[in-house]
């Protein structure tokens, strides 16, 4: 037995992988205060300070007494005991089976050791212990100090580790993290030297002083110093293209994809217990020995079958077995085809997931589905990468997703037969079948062990005839036997019997087995409460729940929602599949589905809807906030009893929160829109809305806001549909749809004029101004945009008024007018610099360069193009970026800084074409590109 301690994170104790519930939040801080000093005696009156700090209870030692006894009988199961010696107490593990002392241990190691690949090697194992926070959710004196300690300590590791991979010339593996670094820690020299030494080496010169100076005027202005010596030599090399930067050699550093993304390893875990299938093995194997003679891309596709029969475990067990020989990488994606609650996956969605997965920026990968498919077969051209495609619905979801290269090979598991993708693809189909009476007793035998099986054979067939050769149903029922050793399987076997005789069939035709049963027993075998969270999980949208969304939806506290939890994975109703995100099979899904409409009222299930909606939607609309803190809210209900939305505060945790729940929330819309609950839908797709667009997701914001819209004209609310009217607008304008984004926003400008909300008509009017002058109408784009100026001034709407300021500047730079342009975006840099409105800085700086150029002053006009780019690039607007872009080169031009010029016109016509944005303006751009590469030539 494996015993394992954790504070790099919640304090967590796992025996043998499973984690072992500790208590409350007080008994795990005793713990978390004995392993910070394992083996030796900590004094009782410490550990109080420790855990209470100046709150400690009057009765402190007694306190203390209650909690190490409670934890030493929760221990003690796992071998494990607390000691009263000396006044104190001491925790008898060993310090490797902590996570921090096993850092601290590996650090040292680190730091000794002369190879630089080994040295890498243990800085990435130690940083992988990391969870999270140190001793996260724990608040006291000590603990905060000792978080703050270890947070040092971390930052120091990922940077000597940096270190490492920038002497090893693998500076692309950190630039995304050293962008992160810097954000996080803007005054610190060492982490502005390595980004701007990894811009240098990734060929980014400009971006590398661009960097330079950013921090060299935070420096002056917040510290009154210079950047140290080493950073300003390593500024005088850069500018001097210093020989002694070049790019060393990179050693094992085997990448797929434009930024050497890591090589992708998606495989989920093989299945721990695979028994048989010695046919199917040997076709596979087959396959693809013939894959050079055959030619083309093998689609080894489909692996069919009904639901619950192994088609995941044979294709994982498989190509776990062939990794060596896909030494670029396996990818998978769960296509969730037959879920019995999402929709499947779009091939926007999946290419999007692998796109991401292979180094592609993601604000850079095209709208159109043909576009992204291109992109995909260029970055796998070449590479040998094994592509498994799990759950698939039709071959038109597969297509798209099939490489062009000969060298890769793709697994398709379905329980359709995919006679398109066989005939025109070439694809060989495997049908898989129930398993034979011998291999399912092997499957059985290896699960409860051959003494238990021979001592009830009887009883053990009748399990084996009720779970159909089916390997899922299978498991459950060992897992069920498992976790009671005093349940006999006779007892087991007469449950079985007592049980309802089927499952629903999921899908016609294809489901056979009877399950219900299987399912049956596992469930009635959870106490009340556990059963209760297994059944309301089935009501959560989208693939998978994380813990916190979990808790609203049960209405439980943390601590007994875990214990449940728990429980449901124990007996193989719930999976983990990522730390903190639960799903469960399709199958049991359904079951648990069932079980709902069945024993909890329609109040109930309600009840239970709404909190998870809620928890959505106030979570998200404060995240929203974070991200856009100017635009103008919308107002919510108070979030129900038992809901607890989650805690943002930062930028960026707004946005990891955001990427994390995506899939949930995209089906959370459409999930309330079918539940009835209206409201709850259009406030879902506006609380979205920011993520979804900085992101250039137009896929996404086109389904969720036609969902909202529905939603909202069911309620009347004309407002609300104006709103989705707007978003709809710059969705079909972004995807080159002009026609249809024009009349979505004239309709969104009736509805505000009909309920007489002028700042709802203000934030259109702006939006038909830029509609407008992009479709080469000035004239009209100005109106607008002057409407629009009256009607936030009207409001003492003070970033709205900057935004039209910003946008007439642009326009009197259109008709000529630039020391008026320069008047009115001096005005709008004014107000948004004191509202410390960055997004609207970002656009006002870069249309003050233009208003320079235009009158010859590139000085002036290179600084604030500089200035906006900075902004845009830390706000994450590509698009604006590469606006921005083309104006820099073209003062560029103007200079003579030819190959400065070049650079950005390279760079924003990547970012537009990939974005999907082919139209006039980046025909222009190309031109002046092949104009200025003939001066060059």
């Amino acid at each position: 037995m494996t015993v394992r301690f954790g504070v790099l994170g919640v304090i967590t104790v796992w025996r043998d992988g499973v984690p072992v519930d500790v208590g409350h939040a007080r008994q795990r801080c005793v713990l978390g205060a004995l392993l910070a000093d394992v083996e030796d005696v900590v004094p009782a009156d410490v550990l109080v300070d420790r855990v209470w700090g100046a709150d400690a209870p009057g009765p402190g030692r007694q306190a203390l007494y209650g909690y190490v006894s409670r934890l030493r009988q929760v221990l003690s199961g796992a071998g494990v005991d607390i000691v009263r010696d000396q006044g104190g107490y001491r925790l008898k593990v060993p310090a490797g089976s902590v996570d921090v002392h096993r850092f601290c241990d590996l650090a040292d190691q680190a730091r000794a050791v002369p190879d630089e690949e080994q040295a890498a090697s243990l800085w990435e194992e130690a940083l992988g212990l990391w969870r999270g926070q140190a001793y996260a959710g724990v608040d006291t004196p000590w603990f905060n100090a000792q978080r703050d300690f270890l947070d040092r300590e971390r930052l120091a590791a990922q940077l000597d580790l940096a270190d490492i991979r920038l002497r090893l010339g693998q500076h692309d593996r950190i630039l995304a993290e050293l962008f992160a670094w810097a954000e996080a820690h803007p005054l610190d020299e060492r982490v502005a030297g390595q980004l701007v030494l990894a811009l240098y080496r990734g060929g980014r010169s400009a971006d590398a002083l661009t960097r330079y100076q950013k921090i060299r005027r935070r420096l002056a202005e917040e510290l009154g110093t210079d950047p140290g010596p080493q950073l300003q030599h390593l500024h005088h090399q850069i500018l001097t293209t210093d020989p002694a930067l070049t790019t060393p050699s990179p050693r094992a550093t085997t990448r797929i994809g434009p930024a050497s993304a890591p090589v992708p390893r998606q495989l989920p875990a093989p299945p721990p217990f695979f028994i048989g299938r010695d046919r199917e093995l040997s076709h596979l194997d087959r396959l693809l020995e013939s894959q050079a003679e055959r030619g083309g891309t093998v689609v080894i596709s489909p692996i069919g079958g009904s639901g619950g029969i192994g088609k995941t475990w044979l294709a994982l067990h498989w190509a776990h077995q062939q990794q060596e020989r896909f030494p670029d990488g396996q990818m998978y994606a769960d296509l969730r085809g037959f879920s019995p609650s999402e929709e499947p996956v779009p091939p926007e969605v999946a290419l999007r997931m692998f796109l991401d997965t292979l180094g592609a920026d993601s604000a850079q990968i095209p709208t159109d589905l043909d576009a992204q498919a291109a992109l995909y077969r260029s970055l796998v051209a070449d590479r040998r990468v094994l592509i498994v495609l799990d759950n698939a619905r039709d071959t038109a979801q597969v297509l798209p997703l099939l490489p062009g290269s000969p060298n890769c090979t793709v697994l398709v598991t379905s329980r359709h037969q995919l006679v398109g993708l066989i005939t025109t693809h070439g694809g060989t189909p495997l049908t898989l079948n129930v398993l034979t009476d011998g291999e399912a007793h092997e499957l059985l035998t290896h699960h409860l062990g051959p003494h238990r099986i021979a001592s009830e054979p009887e009883a053990a067939g009748t399990l084996l005839k009720h779970c159909a050769g089916l390997p899922l149903a299978i498991s459950i029922l060992a897992a069920r036997a498992t976790m009671n050793p005093a349940l006999t399987l006779t007892a087991l076997a007469a449950e079985l019997q007592e049980t309802t005789p089927s499952l629903d069939v999921l899908d016609a035709g294809e489901m056979t087995a009877n399950l219900r049963a299987v399912f049956a027993a596992s469930y009635h075998a959870l106490d009340t409460q556990a059963a209760d969270v297994f059944r309301q999980l089935a009501l959560a949208p989208g693939p998978d729940i994380s813990l916190p969304a979990a808790a609203s939806l049960t209405a439980l506290p943390l601590p007994r929602l875990r214990t449940h939890v728990h429980k449901l994975q124990a007996a193989h109703l719930l999976q983990e599949h990522i730390p903190n995100r639960y799903t469960c099979h399709d199958l049991l899904r359904a079951y648990a589905t069932e079980l709902a409409d069945t024993f909890d009222t329609d109040t109930e299930r309600s009840a239970a809807l709404g909190r998870i909606l809620d928890h959505y939607v106030h979570t998200a609309h404060a995240a929203d906030r974070l991200l856009l803190p100017h635009r103008d809210p919308i107002s919510l209900t108070d979030a129900a009893d038992g809901v607890s939305p989650e805690q943002l505060t930062t930028h960026r945790q707004a946005l990891e929160w955001f990427t994390r729940e995506r899939a949930p929330l995209t089906a959370a819309v459409e999930h309330a829109a079918l539940a009835g609950s209206d409201a709850h839908a259009w406030q879902l797709a506006w609380t979205n809305i920011t993520f979804l667009t900085r992101g250039e997701l137009w896929h996404d914001v086109e389904t969720v806001e036609r969902t909202a819209l529905a939603a909202a004209t069911r309620l009347g609310d004309r407002s609300a549909q104006a709103e989705c009217h707007r978003e709809l607008a710059y969705a079909f304008a972004r995807t080159g749809r002009g026609p249809e984004a024009s009349r979505a926003l004239v309709r969104a400008l009736e509805l505000f004029t009909k309920v007489s909300d002028v700042l709802g008509q203000a934030h259109t009017h702006i939006a038909l101004g830029w509609l407008h002058e992009h479709q080469g109408d000035q004239q009209t784009a100005f109106r607008h945009d002057l409407t629009a100026l009256e009607l936030f001034t009207s409001l003492g709407h003070r970033s709205g008024r900057a935004r039209a300021l910003n946008a007439v500047g642009w326009d009197h730079i259109q008709l000529g007018h630039h020391q008026q342009a320069i008047s009115h975006c001096r005005e709008a840099l004014a107000l948004q610099q004191e509202l410390e409105d960055e997004r609207g800085q970002a656009g006002t700086w870069d249309t003050l360069g233009y208003a320079y150029q235009q009158i010859s002053d590139y000085r002036n006009a290179i600084d604030c193009y500089q200035h906006s780019l900075e902004l845009n690039q830390a706000l994450g607007h590509r698009y604006n970026e590469a606006e921005t872009l083309v104006h820099l080169g073209e003062a560029h031009r103007a200079t003579g800084a030819l190959n400065t010029a070049q650079d950005a016109w390279q760079r924003a016509i990547a970012i537009l074409t990939d974005a999907g944005h082919h139209d006039a303006e980046l025909d222009r751009i190309r031109t002046m590109l092949q104009d200025l590469n003939g001066a060059l030539a």
